[in-house]
């Protein structure tokens, strides 16, 4: 059903949208609630064509729908300033594998999509209506179970010290907002910067290690996509994944190499900026204790689950901020993506569209005017996460609902 209901008006932190190698213009402004960030179309409308497969796109409507069934079917979701129930999400997501299965034709299927369903654009940027686009990806690296002379850096259980404060249960127009820290007597202190769990080794012999790597960048990197595999030498694989973080503010790494004159805005990525770190091995700590946040991780079973707790599906799966964008929310996009040669370098760039599923959110992710695509693993898929800095569309669909 669809609710009939007010937008609940909380004040929200301004917070400054960073991509990870943070090379797009600052933002003016920022969308603080989620009327402000989706607004609904009524004229001009995309075409709707998708790049992909259809079996990827059905598979991870499927993995949604898992996750909407966890849920009571009157929790409220926003779309903008409309409030819809967990019920209609729902519905609205079995109507959309209905109108796949019809096996329509371009056309009659672009023309279904505007019958059937209520579409909202993302409002962007302040004075900009373009998203930027950037990626991420699940990275493999060799590992060891033990630490030696190679492998002796870390990657981290959640501390059992790690306290998360919902503030809405002591304000409740704070709604949404939460804290993180650690309990030191009766103070609560912040928790343990980067700094201090590398440098000082904070948390030295509690025994939180599930891994070691051979490389502190291949740490941060990890840590900044959220997942990954660990190869160990028996040709077996550990998948890890996003479990808590230390509650400090992400500060890219690349804007900190930007802002040194070290790199230049239109050069920087993931790849120079791994590329500088080689190279220039004495700034390394400098570089890497810029970015106080610091990402623990959980052993999972497959690979990389988002914030819904649903295995991420390549192409498919999109970042947003979970404060402006409902979760689970099914989503087309428009952007381009790149070509790259048998080198796995860039050849071109070319524009795509597709079917998406918000089933994830970062910590760079921040505001209406900010997605991140999931790419898979594999060379082509570093190669998008690293390089993807283009803007585009993003809107979001949900079913008309019924008339009475």
């Amino acid at each position: 059903m669809w609710i009939n209901a007010n937008l609940f008006m909380r004040p929200l932190l301004l917070i400054l949208a960073v991509v990870l190698v943070a090379c797009h213009p600052t933002l003016k402004r920022e969308a603080r609630h989620p009327e402000e960030a989706l607004t609904p179309v009524r004229f001009s409308y995309p075409t709707f064509r998708d790049d992909m497969d259809r079996e990827s796109l059905v598979s991870a409507i499927q993995k949604n729908i898992r996750y909407l069934d966890r849920l009571d079917p009157e929790e409220t979701f926003y779309y903008g300033a409309q409030a819809v129930s967990c019920r209609h999400v729902k519905e609205s997501q079995q109507t959309f594998l209905k109108l796949l299965a019809e096996n329509l034709d371009p056309e009659q299927f672009d023309r279904a999509i505007r019958d059937n369903f209520v579409i909202f654009r993302a409002t962007g940027r302040d004075g900009n209506p373009k998203v930027l686009f950037t990626g991420y990806f699940e990275p493999v690296y060799e590992a060891r179970l033990s630490p030696d002379d190679t492998f002796k850096y870390p990657i981290y259980h959640r501390p059992e010290d790690l306290i998360t404060a919902d503030l809405s249960l002591f304000k409740p127009e704070l709604k949404g907002e939460r804290i993180v820290g650690r309990l030191k007597g009766e103070r609560l202190l912040p928790y343990f910067s980067r700094y201090q769990i590398d440098e000082e080794n904070a948390l030295r012999g509690r025994n939180l290690e599930i891994a070691w790597l051979k490389d502190p960048v291949d740490v941060a990197f990890l840590q900044i996509q959220g997942s990954g595999r660990l190869r160990l030498p028996d040709g077996s694989a550990v998948h890890v994944g996003y479990s808590a973080s230390n509650g400090l503010g992400y500060q890219s790494i690349g804007k900190y190499l930007v802002d040194k004159g070290l790199l230049s805005m239109e050069e920087v990525s993931m790849q120079a900026i791994r590329l500088y770190l080689k190279e220039h091995p004495e700034t390394v700590k400098e570089v890497l204790y810029s970015n106080p946040s610091y990402v623990f991780f959980q052993r999972l079973p497959t690979g990389p689950l988002g914030n819904i707790r649903v295995p991420l599906t390549p192409g498919r799966s999109l970042a947003l901020d979970a404060k402006l964008f409902p979760k689970g929310a099914l989503a087309f996009i428009s952007c381009k993506k790149p070509s790259i040669d048998s080198r796995s370098e860039i050849t071109g760039w070319m524009d795509f569209s597709r079917f998406v599923l918000n089933q994830d959110t970062g910590g760079a992710i921040k505001g209406a005017g900010r997605a991140d695509i999931f790419w898979g693993s594999g060379p082509y898929a570093e190669a998008a996460a690293g390089y993807l800095k283009h803007e585009g569309e993003l809107y979001l669909l949900i079913k008309k609902p019924s008339e009475k």
